[in-house]
């Protein structure tokens, strides 16, 4: 029998860790408390797994190779998913990408980051990709709101492997804020591919001297998770972070000159 400790009154706890029993996804347990006067415990009567993912169409997706390798996954996030990465998600405030590190979130979100780091998902990336990601060091930013600055055209950190996107959005009507993938460093409107960022969709593509992208200037609310796989050493994670910190202070330049 599996015991875990109190941590509620009752109810339902997320037990993530049973994946270490086998368990490709969450797990939900329903407990229920001990009567007597023992140190309180919590005893699993139920089990089910549950995923905020689709799995199956992320296994559906075809890897498109225009204007550079990249997949788009419409519907990614299941409809309860999305309701409770929304419900769950980090309290922001000001525009720009925050480490995750550095939120604070409800359990339905931490739900979410824990899928997006489990095998099942990381395994279906390195297999779409034709890239062994088991090495990679994983960084993770969460967005909420856009400013006049953002969209720049770029192609991301030299350091970077791959980069996923899930969007939060419910609906998205705005020409502005909707992904570009270019086939030039210059023209906006030479693009390959547009994607909307509307709850559940997921956009994963491969970095590279030429992974051109950027949008339309939009402000406002624009709800975003990155997710990017990075090489394995200490000078690209160093690069990376003196690159952001760089980005940050020129947006903060940028605002005050507005």
């Amino acid at each position: 029998m599996i015991q875990l400790k109190d941590r509620s009154a009752g109810g339902w706890y997320f037990c993530t860790s049973l994946q270490l029993l086998g368990f490709d996804k969450l797990v939900i347990c329903r407990l229920v408390a001990r009567t007597d006067d023992r140190p309180r415990q919590q005893v699993i009567t139920r089990m089910s797994t549950m995923s905020y993912f689709n799995l199956a169409a992320l296994d559906a997706a075809s890897l498109n190779r225009d204007p550079f390798d990249h997949l788009v996954v419409p519907g990614f996030l299941t409809a309860e998913g999305l309701t409770a990465a929304n419900r769950d998600y980090p309290e922001i405030s000001t525009a720009g990408n925050k480490d995750l590190e550095a939120l604070h979130y409800g359990p339905g979100f931490r739900a979410l980051i824990e899928e997006l780091n489990s095998p099942a998902f990381v395994g279906r990336i390195a297999a779409k990709f034709g890239i062994n990601l088991d090495n990679a060091i994983t960084t993770i930013t969460v967005r909420k709101f856009c400013e006049a600055s953002d969209g720049n055209i770029h192609t991301d950190h030299w350091s970077k492997l791959i980069t996923v996107l899930v969007y939060f959005n419910a609906d998205w009507a705005d020409n502005g804020g909707q992904l570009r993938l270019l086939r030039s460093a210059s023209d906006i409107e030479n693009y390959a591919a547009e994607v909307a960022p509307i709850g559940g969709t997921l956009l994963a593509f491969r970095r590279s001297d030429h992974s051109w992208h950027g949008h339309k200037q939009f402000i406002g609310e624009r709800r975003m998770l990155q997710m990017n796989f990075v090489k394995p050493s200490r000078m690209a994670r160093y690069t990376q972070q003196i690159d952001r910190l760089s980005t940050r202070v020129m947006k903060r330049i940028a605002r005050l000159v507005q």
